[in-house]
């Protein structure tokens, strides 16, 4: 499966060419890698350098670089791999224990912070790192190394503990490590780190044990909550125990928790997360526009579990949703030279934000995408994402194969009774709905295509041997004696559209939203347009203009005045066009002002 052209491939290059380049150069710069030969050689350096997780991103850059030497062959990064695994091998303690940040004579011991000190989350990134270097190149040293931290954290934290991390992310590397070599110890320790969680094992503080969601046990919950990406990680792993451990309510749960979730406390572009101070869920349809922290990391995270609950459900609205997150939130947070990202992704942006000075932010939320931060998580995390997409867009099952995410790629893989199936997609989606797929392969008996209508996609086409027929949202399955050249076509309708928010959602209340096909659209001005002054006139249609819409606006010139409380005081000019464009699109011409939401008439 290999992404060959369009939006993607794009994404995929520059993040193979630059960003990965890019996160290790300050990796090494500031000392992150270092941090590992430090401890290692023996000299003993007691200034180690980065937070106490600065590990895990080590091991997530080494993570998308094994992903991206899969996709991409390359020498020279094939070579940093192998001497990053050298340097990380060194600082492994014999017993297994593996960590830069604790457990020295200088340093705090080991496992004296679950709740804050993340190693075990760090030997959770590690784990996913082996994984994918084993899936890419064979098993080596870097899953030697994976596999004798993991038994370590076994018989630590085994039958007869009941510590658990305060960051979730080890018990889903878990489930992958068990699956990458076959050892039960291995899910059997994932399952049990999944039952703790809930239990207030871990420290009270200001944010509540919903932080660490260890307030209420994955079975009893009904939605996720407290720290975004904490939550994310812990559902990914539950969904993986569930799979592997056939356990249906575990499954059940999980999928109550998403739905719910997805429904009240979700922003417009599949973004989580409306609390900056900690990076946390609100309350059901807490969701303002300004102050939508959205983290790209859970974005990340969002479209691994949607994979996982796709994969074990069968059930595409998983697949929409995963649609939504990388179109609006992954694509939106990298910049277009690969060299600066977003840490959060507001939805409204109120003055022009100013250039970073090209240091390390120590903030994250607001202004323009910068070069680094100094908790600078979500840049490796999009590289790993980016560098492993081709699994997302197709899979596999009894009867053929599933088409989830749209782009230009080739398909060339075996049934599951050992046919041949191969398949090419050409698409300029997101810019156009026109999708056209063609068998390459096929074993000689009937087989399914199947192809996902997105929930917005009211009015789809689909065209097979020059016959058209209009297919409603959902799955579209063809199941034929399958040709080499047979081809199918999807008309997806990319008219712009309006929508409205719920009610309940009291901070966008009296505005209204522009999509076009997957995209989220914005109103974005560097100086032309007030847009605190914007009103949208919806009684016409958004007209397409390229890959936005434009719209009919006003703008009502507001009168300054001794208290901002009173009649209303402010002037409306005539109708003008709008021209509204896509959200991943902003803050690509320089400081902007910036609205998803638009107020209406």
């Amino acid at each position: 499966m290999r992404i060959t052209g369009g939006f993607w491939a794009e994404r995929q290059r520059v993040n193979g060419s630059v960003t990965l380049w890019h996160a290790l150069g300050w990796m090494d710069e500031l000392g992150w890698t270092g941090n590992f030969a430090a401890v290692g050689n023996g000299a003993g350096s007691r200034e180690r350098k980065g937070r106490e997780f600065s590990d895990s991103e080590v091991y997530k850059i080494t993570e998308a670089m094994s992903w991206e030497h899969g996709r991409s062959p390359d020498g020279d990064l094939d070579a940093r791999i192998e001497a990053l695994t050298s340097q990380i091998g060194g600082a492994q303690a014999a017993d297994g224990y593996l960590s830069t940040a604790f457990g020295r004579s200088w340093q705090r011991p080991r496992y004296s912070d679950l709740a804050w000190g993340h190693e075990l989350y760090c030997v959770g990134h590690l784990l996913q790192a082996a994984v994918a270097r084993t899936r890419n190149a064979g098993a080596g040293p870097l899953l030697d190394i994976a596999r004798r931290a993991a038994d370590h954290v076994c018989e630590v934290f085994g039958p007869g503990s009941a510590g658990v991390c305060g960051h979730p992310e080890i018990e889903t590397a878990l489930v992958e490590l068990a699956r990458v070599t076959g050892e039960q110890r291995y899910l059997d320790q994932a399952a049990l780190l999944v039952e703790r969680r809930g239990h207030r094992t871990l420290p009270e503080h200001e944010f509540g044990w919903s932080y660490f969601n260890d307030d209420v046990p994955v079975r009893k919950a009904t939605v996720l909550r407290g720290h975004a990406v904490r939550s994310l990680y812990l559902a990914c792993g539950a969904v993986d125990v569930a799979v592997e451990t056939g356990d249906d309510d575990l499954l059940a749960a999980v999928v109550t928790q998403f739905g719910n979730t997805w429904a009240r406390r979700t922003h417009i572009t599949g973004g989580m997360g409306s609390r900056h101070q900690d990076e946390a869920f609100g309350e059901d349809f807490v969701l303002p526009a300004d102050r939508a922290y959205s983290e790209t990391c859970a974005s990340v995270a969002t479209v691994m579990l949607a994979q996982r609950l796709l994969l074990a459900t069968g059930d595409n609205r998983y697949a929409d949703a995963a649609e939504r997150v990388l179109h609006n939130v992954i694509a939106t947070a990298i910049g277009d030279d690969g060299r600066s990202f977003f840490y959060a992704n507001t939805l409204h942006q109120r003055t022009p934000a100013q250039p970073p000075n090209g240091g390390e932010r120590l903030d994250a939320g607001g202004g323009l995408r910068a070069s680094w931060f100094e908790v600078s998580c979500c840049l490796p995390n999009i590289a790993r994402l980016l560098a492993s997409l081709s699994a997302y867009l197709v899979t596999a099952d009894d009867t053929g194969l599933r088409l989830h995410q749209y782009a230009e790629c080739d398909v060339d893989t075996h049934l599951a009774d050992g046919r041949p199936a191969g398949l090419r997609v050409r698409t300029s989606y997101p810019e156009t709905g026109d999708v056209a797929v063609r068998v390459t392969r096929s074993g000689g008996e009937p087989w399914s295509i199947s192809l996902r209508v997105p929930g917005w996609a009211t009015g789809a086409v689909l065209v097979v041997d020059h016959e058209r027929r209009p297919v409603a949202p959902g799955d579209v399955v063809l199941t034929r004696n399958w040709a080499v050249g047979d081809e199918i076509r999807l008309e997806l309708p990319m008219r712009p559209r309006f929508t409205w928010p719920d009610p309940r959602i009291d901070a966008v209340r009296g505005c209204v939203a522009v999509e076009r096909g997957p995209l989220v659209l914005c109103a974005e001005s560097v100086g032309e347009h007030d847009l605190d002054a914007l009103r949208v006139r919806t009684g016409h249609d958004p007209a397409q203009a390229g890959d936005g819409a434009v719209v009919r606006a006003v703008f009502e010139a507001p009168q300054d005045s001794a208290w901002p409380y009173g009649e209303p005081s402010a002037r409306p000019g005539g109708p003008v066009p709008l021209q509204l464009r896509p959200y991943h699109r902003w803050a690509r011409r320089g400081p902007s002002t910036m609205r998803v939401w638009l107020p209406t008439t």
